[in-house]
């Protein structure tokens, strides 16, 4: 199934191991602090 990308403003992709066993909030944390994201800009 493919998703619609249509009004995404960034996409960033970063290589390297990735462990879901925090859960995918714990990643998303763990990926904003590493690109310097401000999620309330």
């Amino acid at each position: 199934m493919l998703n619609d990308a249509h009004g995404l403003d960034h996409v960033y992709i970063a290589c390297g191991y990735t462990d879901l066993r925090k859960g995918i909030d714990s990643l998303a944390a763990i990926v904003m602090t590493d690109f310097h994201l401000d999620p309330f800009a």
